[in-house]
């Protein structure tokens, strides 16, 4: 899966579902986590946030907010999340599911 970012011109947000292979949830929950502080810390970086899914608790949701479309492709060529992408598919049941959202409201 190429991730293609929409044409934004401000703001633009996403989520998404990974959705790990039972034998690899343990360890797909640690390497999503070990993203976050990262991905807070750089530049563009509005929101980034892991959730396990009440519905299907083996599934995560991820939730991000970037200043724009550049800062995500920015952050998309880091060295681990290209690693992720190439690999992903050992973690996953099914690729990653990803719904993009145009923010209406402001970030406080």
């Amino acid at each position: 899966m190429k991730i293609v970012i929409p044409e934004a011109s401000g703001t633009i947000a996403l989520y998404g579902f990974a959705r790990p292979k039972p034998e690899r949830a343990a360890e797909l929950e640690q390497l999503l986590l070990s993203f976050v502080q990262p991905t807070r810390a750089e530049p563009g970086s509005l929101h980034y946030q892991v959730h396990r899914d009440t519905t299907d608790p083996t599934a995560f949701v991820f939730y991000e907010l970037w200043r724009s479309a550049d800062d995500l492709r920015a952050h998309l060529t880091r060295p681990e999340l290209t690693h992720f992408q190439q690999h992903r598919m050992d973690y996953l049941r099914e690729d990653l599911e990803i719904h993009w959202l145009t923010p209406l409201t402001t970030t406080p």
